[in-house]
């Protein structure tokens, strides 16, 4: 837990300091009751005191008293606006961290447990800093400055004493070995549980198709089942505690009084009596606080075992480097603009027993369009991930503009590029904001020129995505809103809107992954005439599962088992590719192939 703490801010230490001084100050006013108690008790027992001595030693207990709930005022404001700062920090950092990660990274910690990261395990680190944080400081301050006061007493009064804590350091030893390992499996649980629901709200429609609730609540269920029962021990074990505690405390309290019940008994002095009686009161009132401070242990190690291990699974983000590392270049090689180069490249998955990719070697020359195609699995996707590296080469180079990928800062990469993923992704917003994402956002001090222009250009964008037509219908046109993942609109309805994402961006080359799958064949054809007159001079990278998106490329690789079996035109393919003749014989007639 102690690396989480370099997260903490300036501030957040100029309060914790602040919160310390409080926490010291009530500690020290609520131990000096007992002290103004003992002094109340002798003067009420001398026959020459006064009234007036007893209300001044009163008054001081109340002034005493009124402060320490201030302090603790004061503390618990602190307490609450240091966690939530620090929670702020913290979770801004994560988010940051994973900002860098690369698919793999991603992949390996799994999106389900770094959501819960972000979340849950932040929040736990925020309770053990606003509800904890006290609790550790005053702890410790109590016992130290209770020990101070009783030490030097009656001997049999401290044994019993001492007997006391042992008992209770030994609860608490026996907590951290049970309890521990169940606080740190029930974050994995939790990982479950978010992993479980995740699944079945984004594949509800196929869970209600295969008339599979059932199913997914027997699944639920059993998450639900695991958690509850590792929660159950765990929490049981905690609860145990508080009961014995206070019984430890309460028998405490009454081996002293008859302890001092029998000294006082043994004496014949009444001043001596008078003086023990007080001092029985004083160390019965400071040795509930001192046992009150080992009680604290068991609400701290009830949030501190849980806290731990958020602390590990939080520091594990921040030890996790990304495996992309950032280049330093901010331009290609003169001359080679809009050119890229597979120069040999293999790619394997991380984990992986065999390469994804093998081999690849081809050149897309500025304003060509090259197209890739090839069975389910046979590594076209994979191809189109490593140019804006969401995963790195295995083996190989990759030349963007005559310069190695890795070489360039990843802005400078990605802002070459305009990528409509295989995935259509469409973020909270409306649809002008889902077009225009990703594109530097106009200072208010833009004129109307400029406004007008930019105003132009996305509806531009939708206009040769072949989105205005539906954009149009809708109620407030490019304002309308869109939800998140764009479930208020169909697929085909997301492709377009994410190809017009791409166009809006004006890049060095265009990458459309499969993004024609949902298209119709006339919007398809449509789309594609319109892309070829905007994008002239554009090199355009496209994945596709249908011949007739492909066939008018300028070269066409087909890819099967990660390895290129075939490179050329629609026609040379036809004569000299099997794979491509057998892909195009099962989606087009003779007729219509010979025909074009």
């Amino acid at each position: 837990m102690l690396k989480i703490i370099r997260h903490m801010q300036r501030k957040d230490w100029e309060l914790f300091l602040l919160s310390l001084a409080c926490v010291a100050i009530q500690v020290w006013l609520d131990l000096k009751l007992p002290d103004y108690m003992a002094t109340i008790t002798r003067l009420v027992k001398t026959e020459e005191a006064v009234v007036a001595q007893v209300l001044a030693a009163g008054g001081m207990m109340l002034l005493c008293a009124l402060g320490s709930v201030i302090a603790l005022i004061f503390v618990g404001y602190l307490s609450a606006k240091l966690a939530a700062n620090f929670s702020r920090h913290l979770r801004r950092d994560v988010f940051r961290r994973v900002q860098d990660f690369s698919m793999g990274e991603i992949e390996t910690l799994s999106t389900a447990s770094l959501i819960t990261r972000s979340t849950n395990d932040v929040q736990q680190m925020q309770m053990i800093v606003s509800r904890g944080l006290r609790m550790m400081i005053q702890a410790p301050i109590t016992a130290a400055m209770a020990l101070v006061k009783i030490s030097g007493k009656h001997w049999e009064w401290t044994a019993v004493t001492g007997g006391a804590i042992l008992v209770v350091v030994g609860l608490v030893v026996f907590l951290v070995l049970y309890a521990h390992p169940r606080f740190r499996k029930m974050q994995s649980l939790t990982d479950d549980i978010n992993r479980t629901m995740r699944d079945n709200l984004t594949g509800i429609r196929v869970v209600r198709a295969y008339n599979a609730e059932e199913f997914q609540e027997e699944k639920f269920q059993a998450a639900n089942n695991r958690l509850t029962k590792n929660s159950l021990q765990a929490r049981r074990a905690m609860a145990v505690m508080q009961p014995i505690m206070q019984v430890v405390n309460n028998i405490l309290a009454i081996a002293i009084y008859c302890i001092g019940g029998f000294l006082i008994a043994g004496m014949s002095d009444p001043a001596l009596q008078l003086e023990t009686f007080s001092e029985m009161v004083v160390f019965s009132t400071y040795a509930a606080k001192l046992l009150f401070a080992f009680m604290s242990l068991n609400m701290i190690f009830n949030m501190l075992p849980r806290a731990a291990v958020s602390a590990g699974r939080i520091n594990e983000v921040f030890a996790t480097e990304p495996s992309i590392k950032e280049g330093t270049e901010d331009s290609g090689v003169s001359g080679c603009e809009g050119e890229l180069e597979f120069q040999h490249v293999s790619f394997r998955y991380p984990g992986a027993e065999a390469d994804a990719l093998t081999d690849i070697s081809f050149t897309a020359h500025k304003g060509e369009v090259v197209a890739f195609i090839g069975a389910t699995g046979s590594g076209k996707s994979s191809l189109i991930n490593l140019i804006p590296r969401f995963y790195d080469v295995t083996a190989g180079k990759i030349l963007l503009d005559g310069k190695d990928v890795k070489s360039y800062r990843l802005k400078t990469l990605r802002d070459k590029l305009g990528i409509a993923t295989q995935r259509a992704i469409l973020f909270t917003g409306t649809v002008a904001s889902n077009v225009s994402y990703g594109s530097d956002p106009l200072p208010e001090t833009a004129s109307e020129e400029e406004k007008a222009k930019a105003e132009t250009a996305l509806d531009e964008a939708i206009r040769i995505a072949q989105a205005s037509e539906f954009v149009s219908k809708m109620p407030e046109e490019k304002d309308a809103s869109i939800a998140r993942g764009g479930t208020n609109v169909s697929g085909g309805q997301r492709q377009r809107l994410s190809i017009a994402r791409a166009i809006f961006r004006r890049p060095e080359f265009y990458i459309f992954d499969d993004t024609f799958s949902a298209l119709d064949y006339k919007t398809d054809r449509t789309l594609r005439s319109e892309l070829k007159k905007s994008t002239e001079g554009v090199t355009t990278l496209i994945v596709a599962q249908r011949i007739g998106t492909i066939r008018d490329a300028d070269k066409i690789i087909v890819l099967d088992d990660g390895k290129i079996v075939g490179m050329g035109t629609h026609h040379e393919l036809l004569q000299s590719c099997q794979i491509y003749q057998e892909i195009a014989y099962t989606q087009l007639s003779k007729e219509e192939l010979a025909n074009g």
